[in-house]
């Protein structure tokens, strides 16, 4: 694909053309639940204006967490947008944590990831203060932070990756406008793309994607997870009929949904 055409398949918001009132709704929502109980906001686990996060108790001891990670290509939106998303998996015995990082261009991509490296230590340290089971962190991301769920599957505090819409190959990245921002070099790309790096980790990765997203998309999960499959990854992936890249998540929201199914799974397995 040329320039042109790159940068139309990887726009998700023109793809949806209410979007605007997606992220309204999700705003909405999230104030909502940012008011209720069990809750405790802008957590600091390192020293930048974004580097912290929202804890979202379940109310139950020894809960496992499930660190998500917003999307926005890795250049816009906020934690605070996502509070939401600890509905479902609160209902269902799952405590959450959502973090923030800083945005590009103030951050490279490698920055970013680092950030998220970070925000796991700090919450695996800290498992007796907030009451959950650090032997069962679940991490995820929906969009670019599918991205950085996928990269953080390595480390060797995370039970499972649930990669909602995610992003798993930087080269097409690379090649369109979303790098006029994030000024990608060769180096990141290859050691970023969880397709093309070496070690893929051994905690098992859900790669989850809608079935009225665009094309470039829905070919990113299959392709990962095939190449996945080849090098031995527990990965499962799966396609929701009828979910675009913004109505996915409702299945995190709902306590019935299919994402939160996933992500029992992947807690409790």
């Amino acid at each position: 694909m040329d320039r042109t055409a790159l940068d139309a398949a990887y726009n998700n918001s023109a793809a949806v053309g209410d979007s605007p009132q997606w992220l309204a709704r999700w705003s909405e929502r999230s104030a909502v639940r940012r008011a209720g109980p069990n809750v405790r906001l802008d957590i600091p686990y390192a020293g930048r204006e974004r580097t912290s996060l929202d804890y979202f108790g379940s109310g139950e001891a020894g809960a496992p967490l499930l660190v998500f990670l917003h999307g926005g290509y890795w250049q816009r939106n906020s934690k605070e947008m996502f509070s939401f998303v600890a509905d479902g998996p609160n209902v269902r015995g799952i405590d959450v944590a959502v973090v923030g990082y800083t945005l590009a261009p103030a951050a490279r991509l490698s920055d970013i990831v680092a950030e998220v490296d970070q925000a796991l230590e700090y919450l695996a340290g800290h498992a007796d203060q907030f009451g959950f089971d650090r032997g069962s962190i679940v991490v995820g991301g929906w969009s670019a932070g599918g991205h950085l769920a996928s990269v953080a599957a390595t480390r060797p505090e995370v039970r499972g990756a649930l990669c909602v819409s995610g992003i798993f190959d930087l080269d097409p990245i690379a090649l369109c406008y979303l790098n006029d921002l994030l000024q990608l070099d060769r180096g990141e790309v290859e050691l970023l793309s969880p397709i093309r790096r070496a070690q893929l980790g051994t905690a098992p990765q859900s790669l989850v994607v809608g079935g009225d997203e665009l094309p470039e998309l829905r070919r990113q999960s299959a392709d990962y997870a095939d190449v996945g499959r080849r090098v031995g990854l527990r990965v499962r992936q799966r396609t929701l009929p009828g979910h675009h890249h913004f109505s996915i998540l409702d299945e995190l929201a709902s306590a019935n949904g299919a994402l939160t199914a996933e992500l029992v799974t992947l807690a409790r397995r």
